[in-house]
């Protein structure tokens, strides 16, 4: 196929899970073009891991959540600034990742000669793309990788590694080491209690009988990590939580991203932290409610899903033998 582009746009809004799973397809295309410059327009909470990744040589930052709950008037300024910011870098391709309305409208007002969408049926305006041939329909029942994936395949890619795995930035790593001095000898268990959705959390209790256990090996040390939203935890986390176990919050994503990448398995409900656990490498006990989806799970060797009909009944034991097996290899 002789088509070669030399200013792409690749459009990847989503959470940070979906922007990590994303990951293998960015890396594709940025093997396909090499020469290419390669722009990611992507989600505030993702932004980050996009630049460390080095998948892409700029970025476009959209806060999707302050365009959707700001003053209107603030929101049609903002949005035409990026309009405007778009077409002024004359891209001659743009991919769409995910397929929204206003992103495939986006791409046909960017003045590319080419646009490839992913086409998801009642989601997106397949009309606006003219790319040939056209990508695969969408198919819920694929793992995410694999659909963002199946959007490169008019492109002559092909069997493309489904994951990635990405390193930290120096300076992150070493405000982390600077943090675990005192228990750089011993293994590290992390522990991320939190969830955005209160059926995707393991009681707290359990989480704390499993610190419990695993403090009885002096050479273990049990960290919890908590995010912005679980620092209300805090003090319940002090009083449930054995008094060696270290807490951690206030994080940047990256200095969070830095201190998984230290530990010899982290302990988790199904949320961000196991994706970004994944992409650096770090073992994952994911502790997950049997009916939750699996088509967005890190495709990672080095996880253990600990799965029942409801979250509340794992039992502490199961999630402590996943672990166990984990730090013995």
């Amino acid at each position: 196929m002789n088509f070669n582009p030399q200013n792409i746009l690749i459009i990847d809004f989503g959470q940070i899970g979906d922007v990590i799973l994303s990951l293998p397809a960015l890396k594709a295309v940025r093997e396909k073009f090499p020469a290419a410059k390669i722009t990611a327009m992507v989600g505030k909470s993702g932004a980050e891991i996009i630049e460390i990744s080095d998948f892409a040589d700029e970025q476009i930052t959209v806060d999707r959540v302050k365009l959707r709950d700001g003053k209107k008037l603030e929101s049609i300024k903002e949005v035409l600034k990026i309009f405007k910011d778009v077409r002024r870098r004359k891209f001659d391709f743009v991919i769409d990742l995910h397929s929204l309305y206003e992103t495939n409208l986006l791409g046909y007002l960017s003045g590319a000669k080419y646009r490839l969408y992913i086409n998801r049926e009642n989601r997106s305006l397949d009309f606006l793309a003219n790319f040939q041939p056209k990508p695969p329909l969408e198919n819920k029942n694929l793992h995410l990788t694999d659909q963002y994936l199946n959007v490169l395949k008019p492109l002559g890619i092909e069997n493309a590694p489904r994951s990635v795995e990405i390193q930290p930035r120096e300076k992150d790593l070493q405000k982390i080491e600077n943090l675990f001095q005192a228990i750089k000898a011993k293994k590290l268990v992390g522990l991320f209690p939190g969830a955005g959705n209160p059926s995707r959390r393991w009681s707290l209790k359990k989480f704390a009988e499993a610190a419990q256990s695993l403090s009885k090996d002096k050479n273990l040390q049990t960290i919890v990590f908590l995010g912005p939203e679980e620092e209300n935890l805090r003090v319940e986390v002090k009083e449930k939580f054995p008094i060696e176990t270290l807490i951690l919050g206030k994080l940047s994503l990256l200095e969070f991203t830095a201190a998984l990448s230290g530990l010899s398995v982290l302990i988790s409900n199904d949320t961000g932290a196991i994706h970004l656990g994944a992409v650096v490498g770090t073992p994952i006990v994911l502790v997950m409610d049997r009916r939750a989806p699996t088509t967005y799970l890190p495709l990672t060797e080095k996880i253990c899903v600990v799965n029942n009909d409801t979250i509340d009944e794992i039992g502490v034991a199961e999630v402590l033998q996943a672990t166990l097996e984990f730090l013995a290899k």
